[in-house]
């Protein structure tokens, strides 16, 4: 019975010492769960709360107080909402809102943190901020792809969290920008200069840029020559074309010159000279007038043709063969059968599309021309092969001008005429105050009498020319008293008025005749084109090679003693001038004994 009683009395000690054994083996799991490995993202408990045995979910009948339970939960939500208030801004977060667990907390205490089950949600009363759930789902993402291969983002730019959610202009693809390129650019004195410009640049702004870099004066007249010396052939680019382009479709042995050209556009002005009647046939009626004629070139609906005679080099052979050809839109046709333009007697020759048309530099010298008036349809995929080369020479330089006017009218059309209307239009839209473009032209130069109390304009022809010899006059007496320049020459006197010509673009000193034609050629053969040379008959004598009606013609300049001055003069003396440079200056204003006014000189630029 005694040993049943001390059963009894020791039966609630035991049981009180079960329960602590318990609650003590519940902490200690507890704290083992803690120190695993972080919980899961969708877990959002604060480092307020306290860790919690697992026999409170697992055990909901097991013995416990339940007013220290709730007084502890109660303690644990304000340390909660004290922490979160006081170290949001300054303490990292991990995932899930949690802070660092190194990070003390509002007590200064290590607080622990509990093991959540799967079936635990976010709290409504925990305070969720907009930066962790940021950073919560960044690193959300990097826990559920870590178990995955990793398969690369094809579009990182929009699933970044900093990113915009719209397209940028980084996030786009890049377009094709224009590159640059070098490009070795000759003058007709042999020297060269290396520009470098945009893929995307014309002939026009390659010239403009050329003027500028050499200090040139921009009359417009400037273009840029394809040059194929090994084949004897070059043309001068439209301002529309691509300077890189036609570099793609060049030898290694091309090259481009820069030169003036005054004959670019000059049909635009006086196209009845550049069209004889006999050579063009119209489907529409013309009614004679200039600009019916060019409409019916521009006009891509009107069939314009162009027909005549031409001698013919037939391909893979040496020998030439006079043709009747005629040129339309579609091509280059010759007749079979004499004068014929049936279709059954036409055979194709060449083809616009595809093809450029040269000047022969020397057919007669390569390519055993019957004349100097060659011609070339060269295709563009043509380089140093001379077997596809049509080759064709004209009687005349008119002759060779039509043709090559009417090629490239028809293969080109409006866009020729746009070309020529843009400097026009750039100097319509010049205010009054810009600097004018200083050409010489015969509307520029007017003859000035500035003996009175105002200047006044001498349009009297006779008046104007004693003016210039009293001028000449007095030039010659003030130029006695100036120091001498140069060396003495027997051939010419080493005097101010003989030798001040020299610094002028128009003369070009010691040149063949042949020499001069070539220069005069190829810079256009205008109207008024000229340039001064030194005589090869008479050493003490100056030659003016003028263009007039695309002829050349020479006249010889010879010094004229008066009165123990020496003078120089065009006409026998009746009209004598003190130096060339008055003399040019003259024959700009009035015509004289020559077929036209000095309109255009010739001039050699180094680059």
């Amino acid at each position: 019975m005694e040993t049943q009683k001390k059963n009894n009395q020791q039966k609630p000690c035991l049981r009180v010492y079960l329960l602590r054994w318990k609650t003590r083996k519940g902490a200690k799991k507890q704290k083992d769960k803690v120190e695993q490995p972080p919980p899961s993202p969708r877990d959002l408990a604060g480092p307020g709360f306290r860790a919690q045995p697992d026999r409170l979910v697992n055990h909901p009948k097991d013995d416990v107080d339940l007013e220290v339970l709730v007084s502890d939960m109660n303690a644990s939500l304000e340390s909660l909402y004290s922490a979160c208030n006081m170290q949001s801004d300054t303490v990292p977060l991990l995932q899930n809102g949690q802070h660092a667990r190194s990070q003390p907390t509002a007590s200064g205490t290590r607080s622990l943190q509990p093991q959540a089950s799967p079936r635990q949600k976010v709290q409504r009363s925990q305070p969720v901020h907009i930066l962790a759930v940021r950073r919560l789902q960044e690193e959300d993402q990097q826990f559920r792809t870590s178990s995955l291969p990793a398969i690369p983002n094809p579009f990182p730019e929009l699933c970044g969290p900093g990113s915009p959610p719209v397209l940028t202009a980084s996030s786009l693809p890049p377009t094709q920008a224009p590159t640059k390129q070098d490009v070795k650019v000759f003058s007709e004195d042999g020297t060269s200069k290396v520009v470098e410009i945009l893929t995307d640049m014309t002939a026009r702004d390659l010239c403009q840029l050329l003027v500028y870099k050499s200090h040139c004066v921009d009359d417009n007249s400037w273009t840029l020559v394809e040059h194929h010396p090994h084949l004897g052939l070059e043309r001068c680019l439209e301002d529309h074309e691509l300077v890189v382009q036609v570099e793609g479709t060049m030898a290694s042995e091309s090259k481009f010159l820069f030169r003036k050209n005054y004959a670019k556009y000059e049909f635009f002005k006086n196209p009845m000279n550049f069209f004889p009647e006999q050579m063009v046939t119209w489907c529409q009626q013309s009614n004679g007038s200039q600009t019916q004629l060019l409409q019916n070139f521009l006009n891509s609906s009107s069939c314009p043709e162009i027909q005549g005679f031409l001698h013919v080099k037939e391909l893979g052979r040496k020998s030439w063969k006079k043709l009747y050809v005629c040129l339309r839109r579609s091509g280059l046709y010759c007749s079979t059968k004499g004068t014929s333009k049936e279709p059954r007697h036409l055979q194709l020759l060449a083809d616009l599309e595809d093809s450029n048309i040269f000047s022969l530099i020397a057919g007669k010298k390569q390519y055993s021309a019957p004349t100097d008036h060659g011609l070339c349809i060269k295709p563009n995929k043509v380089r140093n092969e001379t077997k596809e080369l049509r080759l064709l020479c004209a009687e005349d330089e008119q002759t060779r001008t039509c043709w090559m006017t009417a090629f490239r009218l028809l293969k080109y059309g409006m866009l020729l005429y746009q070309n020529y209307r843009i400097p026009q239009q750039r100097k319509a839209l010049l205010s009054p105050f810009s600097t004018p473009v200083r050409s010489v032209s015969e509307n520029s130069l007017v003859a000035m009498d500035f003996s009175g109390q105002t200047g006044r304009v001498i349009e009297n022809p006779a008046e104007a020319q004693s003016a210039a010899l009293e001028e000449g006059h007095a030039w010659r007496k003030r130029s006695m008293r100036m120091n001498i320049l140069g060396s003495q020459s027997p051939l010419h006197p080493s005097t101010l008025s003989t030798v001040i010509h020299r610094t002028q673009h128009w003369f070009h000193g010691r040149i063949t005749r042949e020499e001069s034609h070539r220069i005069i050629k190829q810079q256009g053969l205008v109207d008024g084109l000229f340039l001064l040379r030194d005589s090869q008959s008479n050493p003490k004598a100056f030659v003016l090679t003028l263009c007039h009606h695309q002829k050349i013609k020479n006249f010889q300049i010879l010094p004229f003693e008066d009165e123990g001055q020496t003078f120089f003069t065009l006409d026998d003396g009746n009209t004598k001038f003190s130096d060339l440079i008055q003399l040019v200056d003259f024959y700009q204003l009035n015509k004289g004994v020559l077929p036209c006014k000095l309109k255009h000189h010739c001039i050699r630029v180094a680059l």
